[in-house]
């Protein structure tokens, strides 16, 4: 775990409050540095199986290939849960969860490759690996399965109200205006039958209290 030195009491300290924010999410902003030495930052869906971040992406993507090679990565990830409204806007803020992990890329190896893929999409639509065929040897072939190792890290998480203002200021509202993601009722493809049930999967996700609730394991590819 890395020290934080702004705002220090927002600090979490345990692997317990990584892993709770890790789980919550399912984007983060992986960021490394590309073999002709510029910035490489990306937007990608992960999931945490036991103590390694997995992600996945296209075989082409070259800084993708470089990392993989065991080039110092970081993953970014934060859910903005609300909007703090002070009485002045010196002290207005947001409520958020964030972490921050340092470490790096390496395959997964071709004996745990299908069971990551698979873990990762069960922890974004639990059970949906159970439902469909089995990836195929040339989808495997295109996709880069990569897990990130957990070298470093830090938690902040501010869940409060405003500051109480030293002096009043004349009877400005001030509070917290809560942020949530949900899921709205599943959409079907326009070429599926239009007497397909929804599966259970894709049931459970929209009955969820948020859009996106990992439920990784605790056991590592």
């Amino acid at each position: 775990m890395n020290a934080i030195r702004r705002h220090p009491e927002r600090a979490r300290h345990e692997l317990t409050d990584l892993y709770a924010v890790l789980d919550a999410a399912a984007v983060g902003t992986l960021a490394t540095v590309a073999a002709d030495g510029t910035p490489w930052v990306v937007p990608m869906l992960y999931a945490r199986i036991g103590d390694v971040v997995i992600l996945h992406g296209s075989t082409g993507a070259g800084a993708l290939r470089h990392a993989r090679a065991g080039a110092p990565a970081a993953l970014s990830v934060m859910m903005l849960d609300g909007i703090v409204v002070a009485d002045n806007l010196f002290d207005s803020s947001a409520n958020y969860r964030s972490a921050v992990v340092h470490g790096t890329l390496r395959d997964v190896g071709e004996e745990a490759e299908v069971s990551a893929l698979e873990a990762m999409s069960d922890a974004l639509v639990p059970g949906r690996s159970t439902e469909v065929r089995a990836t195929t040897r040339k989808e495997r072939a295109a996709t880069a399965t990569c897990a990130l190792t957990m070298d470093r890290w830090t938690v902040k998480v501010r869940d409060a109200p405003p500051t109480r203002p030293a002096v009043t200021t004349g009877g400005a509202w001030a509070g917290v205006v809560p942020l949530r993601t949900v899921a709205d009722p599943p959409v079907p493809a326009a070429w599926i039958d239009s007497e397909a049930p929804v599966p259970d999967s894709v049931r459970r996700l929209v009955e969820g209290a948020a859009g996106f609730v990992t439920a990784a394991g605790d056991t590592g590819p």
